[in-house]
């Protein structure tokens, strides 16, 4: 089977379910598992780079507060239809985090052979492991899917059992610095499976820009920055956006060292296999425990660790 995926998450899961090697296209921010996805066509592009910009003009340029403007991606349909997929797996949840379903759509409409399209829409945990089952059975691979679905959920039980009657601290998530953003969806699952307690982002929410009064009152006892697209170094690069806000040495977080820069697009901002990963990381970073692979530097550190 030819297999053209255009959102991370989905590429996450093919690989999960061991079909890496019927990809015959993807996003160029598929970047995962390395190996697999490194020879494989590229079918979107950015419409700018963001490393050129800040935050704010990153925000701004795809449509600013409301996220309703367009997309990062541009799709390249002539090279789409030159692949010949049979299924192609894309997205309707976010337009500004991957290319649009109704994009996807009008390329695929035009197409020979009528490929499949499938739009991938979680907003919970429980979604997320729901769509590994529901592209094992479009690919024909439903039993072997319905087997890592349930590893990954026993992996999130683990968690949980392991974090299980401790303090719960309170935590704030931020997914994007400027303006602030909460993270919402499945990462209030992600730090309630890890022993925390999520402040203003409520499960399976698509949350808007908050002000910063809103953190100050919160006074959360850890606050995790993993913004959407950005890896821990970017994260770090930026750190100024918050330090500088007033009241910031005040936060409760702040004064505990209790700041963690985390990699967002590994494991928390993609509905992908690797969120299970992220609650152990948080498993980590809220108690100390170790659940499953020891946390490295590379998935969370202390801000001030990472100066």
């Amino acid at each position: 089977m030819r297999i053209v995926s255009l959102l991370p998450a989905a590429t996450d899961i093919v690989a999960e379910l061991g079909l890496a090697a019927d990809l015959v296209g993807r996003t160029h921010e598929c970047d995962w598992p390395p190996d697999a996805v490194a020879g494989v066509p590229v079918v979107t592009a950015a419409e700018f780079s963001s490393d050129a910009l800040s935050s704010r003009e990153i925000s701004e340029a795809v449509g600013g507060a409301a996220h309703s403007g367009s997309s990062l991606y541009t799709l390249d349909a002539g090279a789409l239809g030159a692949l010949a997929p049979d299924v192609v797996l894309t997205q309707d949840l976010c337009d500004v985090c991957a290319v649009s379903y109704a994009g996807v759509s009008r390329a695929v409409r035009v197409l020979d052979g009528g490929p499949r399209v499938l739009s991938l829409e979680p907003r919970t945990l429980g979604d997320v492991l729901d769509c590994l089952v529901t592209v094992g059975e479009l690919l024909g691979v439903r039993e072997a899917a319905t087997e890592r679905r349930a590893a990954l959920a026993a992996r999130l039980e683990a968690v949980r059992a392991r974090t299980a009657g401790r303090a719960r601290p309170r935590v704030v998530a931020i997914e994007w610095l400027d303006p602030l953003w909460p993270a919402g969806h499945w990462v209030p699952e992600q730090i309630a499976a890890a022993g925390g307690e999520a402040l203003i982002g409520a499960p399976g929410e698509h949350t808007r820009p908050m002000e910063w009064e809103a953190v100050r009152a919160a006074r959360p006892d850890v606050l995790l920055l993993l913004p959407c697209g950005f890896g821990p170094e970017r994260t770090v690069r930026e750190r100024e956006l918050l330090t500088s806000l007033r009241g910031w040495a005040e936060l409760p977080a702040v004064r505990a060292g209790e700041v963690w820069v985390l990699d967002g697009p590994a494991y928390f901002n993609r509905p992908g296999p690797r969120v299970v990963r992220g609650a152990e990381v948080l498993a980590h970073v809220l108690h100390g425990v170790a659940v499953g692979d020891p946390v490295t530097a590379a998935e969370a550190f202390r801000l001030d660790d990472g100066a």
